[in-house]
């Protein structure tokens, strides 16, 4: 947050005051005059950069009590801005303070409405705050603190009136459940010791009798009527206010006051302005009596500060990415490090182990060449599983088949029989065999088959091989001579009881392209 000023206004001067650290310092003092107020805005160019708030102690204010229907958000703000029209005509420094609401059925709301009535005495001061574009917060009123001030105390009365002197001038407050109802600023004719407390006492009456004939307070009600004062006054205070029967004093001690307020210099006498200073800096009240028009550099002073904010933010964000970013790669180097010592400590080790092996008879090379040309051969050979397994298989479909003998031959770029030899060499694209087996067996049918239930089961069993697209079988000998022109008839010779039937098949397995 930027530097916080505080501008304290009476009816002859105002007072320029710089609140750093929880600390009120008076910086400069600008009296009602063409001089005072061209040394103000030289002052405020100086402090271009400062935030300032307004405290008025001035007799020309006025209050009146008002009770509004139960509202809230924009009727209510409407309600309130033509009742502050209608109570103070010509005032443009106004403001109000909610009361409370009755505990009616209706439930209205009592509302204070607060005027500064003197504008003349405004009008240099905020003219050279809006010619320097100075960030005001707010404009605020001394009796507008009261309530604070009592909440700082410990001061729960119903009603009680409260006395500070400030500015040879005796403030007197009254207030009703810790809210302000009213209050008055009369001068200090004597500012000595028996000066000011003849003032407490003679206002503290009057205040009494106003109130009364107002009827705020009823005529035989008792009030407690609270004065602050220094120790070295309270004596003679004591003495000159005597209590009465509707109206008792009580005196407290300034330093106190300030010690409970929080504030840091403690007054040296009687005067209470440190306090309400304090108060005003540490605690502003949200009534205020500053248009949205004399705000706006307020206003942009805070749109300002949040973009600030969001930068620095983001700022604090990147510099702890970049800090995070740098601290890893702080650790990969380190690793990369640590992996690179590591392999060339192996590297080292493999190469004392190497020494350690007897020499090769042959050259690197050749072992290599030696190696891949053994791979190959793996990968080229071949195993006859699979044409055991689709014999096993096509077998087990023909169950009256008894295998005598299997010759297998493997390896790459067999032959083809002598039946395909022209059609391999006319179609290029045709499969050349990988491995190939003889497959010798005979059928015994028994004694009542004929030869068509033979040849029907060595078609079967050449079905069978056939049913996998990757064999070829050719028949080299059939179980029996089937010559051109000769039929088989059922009613032939049973040869199964005689002979079996012997046949020899050729199996290929093939790797097309």
């Amino acid at each position: 947050m930027g530097p916080r000023r505080l501008l304290y206004l009476t009816a002859h001067q105002l007072t320029a005051c710089h609140w750093q650290a929880g600390a009120l310092t008076e910086e400069a003092s600008f009296d009602d005059s063409p001089r005072g107020l061209a040394n103000f805005t030289e002052y405020l160019a100086q402090q271009s950069k400062s935030v300032f708030w307004l405290l008025a102690n001035v007799s020309e204010e006025g209050f009146h009590l008002e009770t509004i229907p139960f509202l809230r958000g924009a009727d209510r703000a409407a309600i309130i801005a033509r009742k502050l029209g209608q109570a103070f005509f010509s005032a443009t420094l106004t403001t109000a303070v909610s009361l409370g609401h009755e505990k009616s059925r209706r439930k209205d709301e009592r509302i204070m409405l607060a005027a500064l009535t003197n504008q003349e005495l405004f009008a240099p001061w905020l003219s050279a705050l809006a010619s320097a574009e100075a960030a005001l917060a707010g404009i605020y009123s001394l009796p507008l603190l009261a309530p604070l001030l009592l909440r700082k105390l410990g001061i729960a009365d119903e009603r009680c009136l409260l006395l500070t002197i400030q500015d040879q001038s005796v403030r007197q407050s009254y207030l009703e459940k810790g809210k302000l109802h009213f209050s008055r600023l009369t001068p200090l004719n004597q500012s000595s010791i028996a000066g000011m407390a003849q003032a407490f006492s003679s206002e503290a009456q009057k205040m009494h009798q106003y109130l009364v004939s107002q009827r705020l307070v009823a005529r035989k009600q008792p009030i407690t009527a609270y004065l602050l004062a220094h120790a070295n006054a309270r004596a003679a205070i004591e003495s000159s206010c005597a209590d009465s029967e509707t109206l008792s004093f009580a005196v407290l001690d300034i330093e106190t006051c300030a010690r409970k307020c929080g504030v840091r210099t403690l007054p040296a006498d009687t005067r209470c302005e440190p306090i309400f200073l304090d108060l005003l800096m540490a605690n502003p009240p949200r009534a205020q009596f500053a248009s949205e028009q004399q705000r706006h550099g307020y206003h942009l002073w805070l749109v300002r500060s949040a973009l600030q904010g969001v930068g620095v933010v983001a700022l604090l964000g990147c510099l702890l990415l970049s800090g995070k970013q740098l601290i890893d790669t702080y650790r990969l180097r380190q690793e990369i490090e640590g992996l690179s010592a590591e392999t060339t400590l192996a590297r080292h080790r493999y190469d004392e182990v190497v020494k350690t092996f007897p020499p090769i008879p042959t050259t690197n090379e050749n072992l290599r060449a030696v190696i891949n040309r053994y791979t190959e051969l793996e990968k080229s050979s071949v195993s006859p599983d699979y044409l055991y397994a689709e014999v096993s298989r096509a077998l087990q479909q023909a169950t009256l088949v008894e295998l005598e003998s299997i010759e297998w031959r493997g390896g790459a770029n067999l032959a083809p029989p002598v039946a395909s030899v022209a059609e391999a060499a006319s179609n290029p694209s045709l499969a050349v065999a990988q491995e190939s087996a003889i497959v010798r067996a005979t059928l015994r049918l028994g004694p009542g088959s004929n030869p068509r239930q033979v040849l029907e089961v060595f078609n079967k069993l050449v079905e069978a091989l056939q049913s996998n697209p990757q064999l070829e079988v050719d028949v080299l000998q059939q179980p029996f001579d089937v010559e051109s022109g000769k039929s088989l008839k059922s009613g032939d010779t049973h040869t199964g009881e005689r002979q079996p039937h012997s046949f020899k098949l050729q199996i290929r397995r093939v790797a097309t392209s």
